[in-house]
Order: structure tokens, then sequence, then C-alpha cells
């Protein structure tokens, strides 16, 4: 049975699924739950400075988006840190410690950008003995009007500035949560590094309004007939978690740098994406909200069955496998060539391929053949893009099929060249003719 066990940044917990900091994390209530669950770690919802808690609405505080089957795609939440008293959370998190030591207990903290600020509480969550702290540097609304958060993430700067200072005042590992709400991603990360950070964890939420109120001409969620901007999270974000998790671990000045995952994590399938991207770990939040806290389960025996079922030992065998084939674009292979397939005896004869095919893109695809209704892929037209087989409705009808090398490709006339071949050598390309000018 493959060994789940993970050890990041010398945190050690039966597993790398941990809950994000979050509405689930509020409260020792939640948290002992959540470990006879079987959750491997929790970061402790966001911790503010001392002195009167933030203050929250009072009415709704997410807004949704559905698929067609009224499955939850994504949640816009307004909530702010914790509304609770300071005092009151670190004596449940030393208590919860004390019950639990087998598993990961992370202080997420949010306090004025001031070295006195951070400089007072530290002291005060290590005494909890937690095993590390995250500093959100990401919550997109309420706090970043307040010059927190992500007003902070979005300033490398201020990240480095205040990664020292955590790591001057406090033994504990740091890990620096990062807004998606950046151009680049790598840059809040390198100043991260630089100011000496244990890890990163990413992506925070995204700045969103996810619908607004047709009748009341407000955003939802509404409270009092006003809307705002809030943190957009759950399945929806995935991709784009996914594409900066990939970013960090492959730049050459952040390589190594470990990476908790966060983003639209709802299955195992999901976490083995993160981790074999160079994610050591994972966080989870609207999985949770939305199937409560026993999803894990699944997704502990889940990931551990793929990995007996591909002879995988532990987590080392595969964190981190798919970075060094993620590239940029200009060095995919030119002479990679494919073909769309269908299988006309799975085929259901919908014309969801033929109608996106015609209508929006090459044209390649029958609908009629001798009269009668018959779906099939036009080699001389098709340019292997494969929206036909996004858009088909029944899995593994369509296919796509690599031409081998030395064969005909019936769109352009031309032999499959064996050889790679990309854009930064092409003859099309201006870069290059002045190269071999």
């Amino acid at each position: 049975m493959a060994d789940l066990r993970n050890n990041f940044v010398g945190i050690k917990s039966p597993n790398p699924f941990w809950l994000a900091s979050a509405p689930p994390t509020d409260k020792a209530y939640n948290v002992e739950r959540a470990f006879k669950a079987g959750w491997g770690g929790v970061v402790w919802k966001t911790l503010g400075e001392e002195g009167p808690p933030v203050v929250n609405v009072n009415g709704p505080r997410y807004g949704a988006i559905w698929g067609a089957d009224r499955r939850l795609l994504g949640l816009n939440n307004i909530e702010l840190i914790t509304d609770r008293d300071l005092y009151t959370n670190l004596r449940e998190m030393k208590q919860v410690k004390m019950n639990w030591p087998d598993r990961a207990l992370i202080a997420s903290i949010m306090v004025p950008c001031e070295e006195q600020a951070w400089k007072a509480i530290l002291p005060l969550v290590e005494e909890t003995g937690a095993d590390g702290i995250e500093l959100n540097f990401g919550c997109p609304h309420g706090m970043s009007e307040r010059g927190m958060g992500s007003a902070v993430g979005q300033v490398p700067e201020y990240i480095e500035m205040v990664v020292r200072w955590c790591k001057q005042y406090t033994r504990m590992p740091v890990i620096t949560k990062l807004t998606p709400n950046i151009t680049d991603v790598r840059r809040p990360a390198r100043a991260a590094k630089a100011g000496g950070t244990d890890a990163v964890s990413l992506i925070n939420t995204i700045n969103s309004i996810v619908s607004v109120d047709l009748d009341n001409f407000a955003p939802n969620p509404t409270v009092g007939g006003k809307g705002s901007h809030g943190g957009y999270c759950g399945p929806a974000v995935k991709p784009i978690a996914l594409n900066m998790v990939a970013e960090i671990a492959r730049d050459p000045e952040t390589y190594g740098l470990p990476i908790s995952g966060i983003g639209g994590i709802t299955t195992w399938r999901d976490a083995a994406e993160f981790l074999v991207l160079g994610a050591g770990n994972v966080q989870v939040c609207t999985a949770a909200m939305t199937y409560g806290f026993k999803i894990v389960q699944e997704m502990i025996t889940g990931l551990s069955d793929w990995m007996d079922e591909k002879g995988h030992r532990n987590l080392d065998d595969i964190t981190g496998r798919a970075v060094p084939n993620v590239t940029d674009w200009q060095y995919l292979n030119l002479n990679y060539i494919a073909k769309a397939k269908i299988d006309q005896d799975a085929c259901i004869k919908c014309g969801r391929c033929y109608i996106a095919c015609e209508d929006t893109s090459h044209q390649a695809i029958t609908n009629f053949v001798n009269g009668a209704r018959h779906f099939e892929v036009m080699d001389e037209e098709c340019v292997g893009c494969n929206l036909c087989v996004s858009v088909c409705p029944v899995e593994n009808c369509i296919t796509m099929e690599q031409l081998p090398a030395g064969t005909l490709d019936k769109r352009t006339g031309r032999v499959v060249d064996p050889n790679y071949a990309n854009w930064t050598t092409h003859p099309n390309n201006p870069m290059a003719r002045q190269a071999a000018e």
C-alpha cells in the first residue's frame, strides 16, 4: 500500500491533505471533527492582531456558480478573517494541537504591514505549539482595502520585507500564501524566497463578481441592496491554480521552493495533478464546504489506489514528475500531427461535433453521407484541434490519433517528418529569419 505520509518543510502529517484557512477551520469544534474524519492537517482561519476583532456582514456571504445539474462550480466569498477574539483562537489552537500531536496545525496570520505588529503576534502563536505559520497575502476583499491581504501580496518588495520580519522573530516554518490577482505569480514567489520563506502556498481566491441580481440590479451576494467583489474559489479555479503552481515549480529562480497547492481540489485526481506539477501537499476548502469533512476519505483512498496501481511507493515518487514536461508554446513540436477519429459504434448521432467544427472550427466533420445522418472526420480538413473531443457527450467516442512518421498528412499533402521542430527555427518566424540572416 502506498505511503501517503507527508513531510512538508519539516511539518509532518499522516497524509498530504490539509484544510485551507477558511470558514471550515474557524474553531476547535470544526478542526477536531476534521481530524476525526481523516484530514492530515489544517490551516487555522486567519488570525488578526490583538484588540477588537473584525466584523463580518450578517447577511449572505457567498455567491455561487452552478453547472447545468446544479453542481457547484465556484463560490464567491465575501467573509473576512476570523471575527473571534485572538486569545480564544489561540487557546483552542493549543488544545487541539495537544489532542492531535500527529496532525499538522498551521496558523494563518494577517496583521498590518508594520514590523511591530508581526513581532507582537508571532510569540503568541508560537506558544500554541503550532507547527508553522502561513502569511495571508492573498485575501482580495475587505482586508485589502485596509492595506493587508492582496494589497501586500501584489507588491513583491512588501512580501520580502514581511517574510524577513517573520523569519527573524519566529522559529516556526514560514509559508507565504500568494495572491493570483497579479500579472506574473513568479515575481511574488521570488520575493518570498529572497525573504527566506520556507515555502509558498497558492492560490488564494480570485477577485470576482459572480453574478448580478437583475431584479435589484446589485451584485450577488446582495446585502441590503448592495454587493461587493469577493474571492472566487472552487473547481472552476483549478486550471488557473495548476498553471501558477507549475510556473513557480519550473522557474529557475524558485526551482525547488516547496509549494502547498490550493485551488479547486475536489477529488484525488485533482490532488494528484497538483502533486505531479510540483506541490508538496494540497489544501482544500470548497470541496469540504460542499460535501463535508468526510470527502477526504475518498481523496485518501483514491490517491492510494492510483499510486498502488502505477507502482508509486510514496509521495516523493510522484511530486514534480510532470514539471519537466511543462514548456512554453514556442518549444512544442510542430511536426507532431494528430487527427480526430469517431467511433461509429459509440456515436449517438447528436451532432455536437459537427456543429462545433462546422460553425466555429475547420469544417472537417460530415453530417450526412449517402443521404443518411453520419458523422465522420475528413482527414484532408482536420487540423487536430480536438474541439470535437471536448464537446462530445460520450466519453472516448472521439479520440485523437497520432499520424506515424512517414505517413501522408492529407491536409497538407506532406509526409510526416520524424524530426522535432519548433517555432524558434520555423521559416515563418520573423525572429528565426533575422537570426539566419
